[in-house]
């Protein structure tokens, strides 16, 4: 069986200058507690990867907010002006991939490749510092792996065994950040003895540790 912990164990696990990964499409399917801890501990200086930074008063968008995140790693950042105004004056490291390679790139590290290949932003800045490879007269952008220390995501439902099922939407990058992190914690609406094998998404094998609906 997993370890349960509380948010703030959680964070407390997360160190100054970390990686972390966070699942979640704008605010859905978010580790919403676990961030709160993160700003209550002022744990600064980190790199974020994740699919966008939500909305300047919102989960991820408040990690940007209160200065904690030194780079983030995403493929928008429309819904947070915030995230524009630190990126234009200098103070936050943007660094942009389409959605598709974005979560191509994890997956590599989760499966243990060593990179994808894609036509995507062949002829664009996204080529810009990259290998190309061209196989039978087409081009394709090597991208590497991408993986972190952490990988903070969310599950509708858990079991004590780590193992996790998603309602909805919910699921969307966190299904592909468990694989790719040095430590995996995911924050659980609830935690339940036994899941049914069919529920499953995520096995327990992928999961460290499990945030009880984030109780202190």
């Amino acid at each position: 069986m997993k370890e349960i912990i509380s948010a703030k164990q959680a964070a407390g696990l997360i160190k100054n200058g970390s990686t972390i990964m966070i699942g979640g499409f704008l605010s859905c399917g978010v580790p919403d507690k676990v961030i709160e801890e993160i700003i209550k501990q002022k744990k600064n200086n980190l790199t974020m990867i994740c699919n966008d930074t939500s909305f300047q008063e919102a989960d991820k968008g408040l990690l940007i907010k209160n200065g904690l995140v030194k780079k983030v790693i995403t493929t928008h950042i429309g819904t947070n002006p915030v995230t524009g105004a630190k990126m234009h004056s200098g103070e936050l490291e943007v660094e942009f991939y389409p959605m598709g390679t974005l979560v191509e790139k994890i997956h590599a590290k989760g499966s243990g490749l060593g990179g994808v290949l894609t036509p995507t932003g062949i002829g664009t800045i996204l080529e810009d510092g990259k290998k190309i490879v061209e196989i039978n007269n087409k081009k394709y952008i090597f991208e590497e792996p991408l993986g972190a220390d952490f990988a903070l995501i969310y599950g509708t439902v858990v079991d004590k065994y780590g193992n996790v099922a998603f309602k909805g939407t919910t699921r969307n990058f966190n299904t592909s950040m468990a694989t790719a992190a040095d430590t995996v914690i995911v924050q659980a609406d609830e935690i339940v003895d036994c899941l049914d094998p069919d529920s499953v998404v995520i096995p327990g094998i992928f999961i460290d540790y499990i945030v009880n609906g984030g109780v202190n």
